[in-house]
């Protein structure tokens, strides 16, 4: 998630911006769509994965990336998605930025969960 997450804030986000204004509502309806295959899948699995990994080894790492992983979910719930459904009606300079700009809460908190994940595999292995 944390590369998925980093193509999307350095390149896919800033480029909506230049999808023009004559498709943009379809654009971003199908974008909605299909990011939805890609990531929720993942985004399920990793959650699973967290919630196995704290039930094995409670410790303040595996607390911690759990605490993470609820802001990402937070975030992406009462941030990303409504951001998102604004922009489906059309596109929006100040609500695109709002995205870009608040999506970095969602690119911080799973830079600093692989940042853990390394750890316990360096420490454990």
């Amino acid at each position: 998630m944390t590369g998925l997450i980093w193509l999307v804030q350095i390149v896919h986000y800033p480029l909506l911006s230049r999808v023009g204004a004559a498709g943009y509502a379809d654009y971003q309806l199908a974008h909605q769509r299909l990011i939805s295959i890609v990531v929720g899948p993942a985004m399920l699995i990793e959650a699973g994965a967290a919630v196995l990994l704290l039930l094995d080894r409670r410790n303040p790492w595996t607390l911690t990336g759990v605490a993470l992983l609820a802001v990402v979910w937070c975030s992406t719930a009462f941030l990303q998605v409504p951001l998102h459904n604004a922009l489906s009606i059309g596109f929006d300079s100040e609500t695109h930025s709002r995205l870009v700009q608040t999506n970095w809460i969602r690119t911080i908190a799973w830079t600093a969960r692989a940042l853990i994940s390394l750890y316990l595999l360096r420490v454990t292995a």
